[in-house]
């Protein structure tokens, strides 16, 4: 090696060590951070739909942390993505649909603590008939979700409308929040009749917030309104265009209006209200699960000096006020109080630190504490209220504040007394999807819709990738035909040919290839940008975005070569095309070996199906050994593929898989003797192999995770390596004077 390769080299090698330590340095911080907020949350529940992540199929890309529009819900703990705060999580779901390899899946509860929801099927049909339930009632949360199941309630609604009795309408809507309202306007724009009632006032839960409250949203449609494309507003907003949709609707909410009971049947419902008694075909229920304020059970309570929220700052003024609680409605009180009014604000909370807020309204807290606006009461519960005092309990000893008002955020019961009494059936779900709960009532109708939904996702992928491949092909074909004459000289017939000039790699086709080499070269990183630049978020599906990536990767060298004419004419440029390579054959080892490569509970139950199957065709294949000429080899094929895997090092797997595979195939080679069914042989042999090529998974699966997560770093690596090989290339190019013509 010259010296000039060999400083190259060593550049080269020092360039992809830094990147790689720093990628590795910057990996580990993040994931000891995640890991110790985890284990400070691990006790918290999430409150409704959230993400459970397999860690054996994520891939580790980030795209789902980037997504979450709530930004501090998700981290990344031994490689693989986690819910850090999942108290937090009120089911946006972006996560699960900006994963690239279907590593998520959205859940009710979690194995060990279950979520208590009303029964309901795919069309939020409850336990009992004619009666619907949506939005936050039915375990989602978030202001889109609510409206897309009202809309989708109002649509089924329609399509199965039948005539009504006299005096009765078609939906008696309970309920005047977002999934209510978008309920009404569907029906609204359906024709359908209806009542529309609210025990409180327009909004629900969300007219009680405090004043400019910020509230998160989703893009979503409204009838009568069109596309709301604000990704946050505030309370105010968010009712204005409420009151602005029911305006143009022509519709007014019943306020002040609460449902006593359901009596009758389905499609002969009579709803007895604190208003009078209405008649209805079907009702909806959209009432939100926190409608009726938890209270603290204490003497006092009952004191017009005791609130349950927070609406206007400035009644407070110069008053002496005790803020309840540790989650984020109790912090935002606080803070509200402190920042917009002159009151003497105190929070109390049982716990140690105020670790139920999100991140940012901690701060804010923090920063009110430190400036003394704001006295924290940690480890204190209230014990009793009186008119000018509140006595607080901590564990060592009682403590007594003057205080004007006590303002008690400490969450909401669900209205399980109504509920019971409206014949709607509850259940405990246990880290079930919504599919898997729709499918627990109506037997395989949703799975199939679910599998339908998948088939359709599956199906879209092929024609994308079918599309990429023959853009690949015509490309390289065009290519191909355009310097067939010139490719396919020697080097010497080449210089003396008319086309080189054209052709060269400095020429004008030369430059002009290579110029479409490097876009498709830099198109590599859009991938990348579109995972990790938020405000792409919803820009195409990653999955597809990652199928680009695999292609423009794999088509990279391709294009370079004709650029280079298939040839290495000066180190820079061969050193460009080497690293290219390396990143190519890195990428595509990883993502495919690695998106083959199933879970470890796919790999168990995958085990436990194949060895059913084997074991259901050997007791109908028994008779016919003794019939074989030799059944000998045919039993030992039967003993050999109900063996218990194994699992060994990595290394180890590897090195015994080909002599492995080899003794499989040479004991099917024997025992096909014994066989004269070809169809029934084509069976067994396929039992065999897929039980053979399981028991080899199961054996390197952990360590093959462990070596895919140093290959991205090197794939990570070397890609950073090649933009600067790729600038420099270019730039040589400009100063040794190659232009294009």
């Amino acid at each position: 090696m010259d010296p000039i390769a060999g400083v190259a080299t060593a550049a080269s090698l020092a360039i992809v060590a830094t990147l790689a330590t720093v990628h590795l340095w910057r990996r580990r911080r993040r994931q000891r951070r995640d890991a110790a907020a985890l284990a400070q949350k691990a006790e918290h529940v999430p409150r409704s739909l959230h993400p459970v992540i397999d860690p054996d199929i994520c891939i580790g890309s980030l795209s789902c942390l980037k997504a979450c529009p709530e930004g501090d819900i998700l981290g990344v703990v031994s490689g693989a993505a986690r819910l850090v705060h999942a108290d937090h999580c009120v089911g946006h779901g972006r996560c699960a649909a900006e994963c690239p390899v279907s590593a998520i899946r959205l859940v009710f509860g979690t194995a060990q603590r279950g979520v208590d929801l009303p029964e309901v099927d795919q069309f939020f049909e409850s336990s009992r008939p004619g009666v619907h339930v949506v939005g936050e009632l039915g375990g989602m949360g978030l202001i889109r979700n609510a409206v897309a199941q009202g809309l989708q309630l109002a649509e089924r609604l329609a399509a199965t409308r039948r005539p009504c009795p006299a005096e009765a309408v078609d939906v008696v809507v309970v309920g005047a929040g977002p999934a209510g309202l978008a309920t009404a306007l569907g029906l609204k724009q359906a024709g359908l009749s209806f009542h529309l009632l609210e025990q409180g006032t327009l909004g629900g839960s969300v007219a009680h917030y405090p004043r400019q409250k910020v509230v998160m949203t989703e893009p979503f449609e409204v009838p009568f309104l069109g596309r709301v494309s604000k990704r946050s507003a505030s309370k105010e907003e968010l009712l204005a265009m409420w009151q602005r949709a029911l305006s143009r609707a022509h519709l007014q909410v019943r306020e002040g209006v609460k449902v006593e009971g359901i009596e009758g049947e389905d499609g002969r419902f009579r709803v007895t209200t604190s208003g009078g008694r209405l008649s209805a075909r079907k009702v909806a229920l959209a009432t939100g699960r926190r409608g009726t304020p938890r209270r603290l059970g204490v003497p006092g309570e009952d004191l017009s000096k005791v609130a349950y929220g927070l609406v206007d700052p400035d009644q407070y003024a110069g008053c002496r006020v005790l803020v309840v609680g540790g989650g984020d409605a109790a912090v935002e009180a606080a803070v509200q109080l402190a920042e917009e009014s002159d009151a003497e604000v105190s929070i109390s909370y049982r716990g140690d630190a105020f670790t139920r807020c999100r991140d940012q309204n901690r701060g804010r807290l923090e920063a009110l504490v430190a400036r003394r606006r704001v006295r924290p009461l940690l480890r204190t519960q209230v014990a009793r209220v009186t008119r000018d005092r509140v006595a607080l309990q901590d564990q060592a000893r009682g403590l007594e504040i003057a205080n004007d008002f006590v303002i008690v955020n400490v969450g909401g019961e669900a209205p399980l007394e109504f509920l019971a009494k409206a014949g709607v059936a509850m259940r405990r779900y246990f880290g079930e999807s919504p599919a898997e709960v729709a499918a627990s009532r109506t037997g395989p109708r949703a799975p199939d819709l679910r599998r339908a939904s998948e088939e359709g996702e599956r199906a879209r992928e092929r024609r994308l990738m079918a599309l990429l491949a023959l853009l690949g092909a015509s490309v390289i074909a065009f290519l191909a035909w355009k310097g067939w004459d010139y490719y396919t000289l020697s080097r010497l017939e080449r210089l003396r040919s008319p086309l080189h000039r054209t052709m060269r790699p400095a020429g004008a086709w030369g430059h002009w290839v290579g110029i479409v080499a490097t876009a498709c070269m830099a198109s590599n990183f859009l991938y990348a940008i579109r995972k990790r630049w938020r405000r792409l978020t919803g820009l195409g599906r990653v999955r597809s975005w990652l199928h680009f990536h695999v292609f423009v990767g794999f088509m990279s060298p391709l294009v370079i070569a004709f650029h280079a004419a298939f040839q290495s004419n000066n180190l820079l440029a061969t050193a460009t095309a080497a690293a290219l390579l390396v990143v190519v054959a890195t990428g595509l080892v990883g993502r495919f070996i690695y998106g083959m490569m199933p879970s470890a509970q796919g790999q168990a139950v995958e085990l436990s199906d194949l060895l059913g199957q084997w074991e259901r065709l050997r007791a109908r294949l028994e008779p016919l050994l003794e019939q074989a000429s030799n059944p000998a080899p045919l039993r030992a094929l039967f003993e050999a593929a109900a063996q218990p895997p194994r699992r060994v090092p990595l290394p180890l797997a590897l090195a015994l898989f080909p002599p492995s595979a080899l003794a499989a195939r040479l004991r099917l080679a024997r025992a096909r003797r014994g066989f004269g069914d070809r169809a029934t042989w084509n069976e067994v042999r396929r039992g065999y192999l897929g039980l053979h090529r399981m028991r080899f998974q199961i054996a390197f699966h952990g360590g093959l995770k462990r070596l895919l997560r140093g290959w991205r770093v090197m794939h990570a690596s070397l890609a950073g390596f090649l933009v600067l090989a790729i600038a420099a290339h270019i730039a040589v190019s400009l100063y040794l004077g190659y232009g294009l013509g």
